[in-house]
């Protein structure tokens, strides 16, 4: 709808009727210029798809999304992917129950300092393949509520998180994983990793998992 609108600077939606909009994916993708964005009155409760809706906003520092329903969405993939200027996301309101794909979700939000997601159920979820890639500046992340059953791609999950100090996976379970190529590379701040209960019968791919964890002690 707005994709690519470059040059936008201001946007008023406050009478956007979206009660039967299924797909609101690309929405405000490529809308570099805006800085603030409120979606308070939108109503997402047919919404399935929400790929890239606000990939390469890069210069949002506000947004308003708290009255989002994602109870029937299925695909996030590049949602938030190079929202480099926003400094928080509140997204405890999301239902990701439905969720497959959310592949770079929250790539190159280089500016977030910390993501809390113990709300997320992520029962259905396949790919997390650079999910947080480029968050070089979270230093709080808290996802001890994932459930990783369904996961097979989380190649470059964590990529790039070098101010991230640590990590707690200890609820992940891996068992179905075939790709964790460059899952921590990056994460130079990184001390301690405790991955004990990974199981990576069938993981093809390790290469650079651990690449540039400089920090890393045990």
């Amino acid at each position: 709808m707005f994709k690519e609108c470059s040059s936008l600077k201001d946007l008023n939606l406050s009478n956007l009727n979206t009660n039967k909009v299924i797909d609101i994916g690309y929405m405000f993708s490529g809308c570099s210029s805006l800085k603030k964005l409120n979606l308070s009155n939108f109503n997402t409760d047919n919404a399935k798809y929400m790929s890239y809706m606000f990939n390469e906003c890069s210069s949002l520092e506000e947004l308003n999304i708290s009255n989002f329903s994602t109870n029937n969405v299925t695909k996030m993939n590049y949602m938030f992917n190079g929202c480099s200027s926003l400094k928080d996301l509140n997204i405890t309101n999301f239902n990701i129950n439905n969720v497959i794909n959310m592949s770079y979700m929250f790539s190159g939000c280089s500016t977030l300092n910390e993501l809390i997601l113990t709300n997320f159920n992520t029962n259905a979820t396949t790919n997390m393949s650079f999910m947080f890639a480029h968050c070089s500046s979270l230093k709080e992340l808290i996802i001890s509520n994932f459930c990783t059953n369904e996961a097979t791609n989380l190649r470059g999950m964590f990529s790039g998180c070098s101010s991230l100090k640590e990590l707690n996976l200890i609820n992940f379970n891996t068992n179905n994983v075939n790709d964790m190529s460059g899952m921590f590379a990056g994460c130079s701040s990184l001390k301690e990793l405790n991955i004990i209960n990974f199981n990576t019968n069938n993981v093809t791919n390790m290469s650079g998992m651990f690449a540039g964890c400089s920090s890393l002690i045990e």
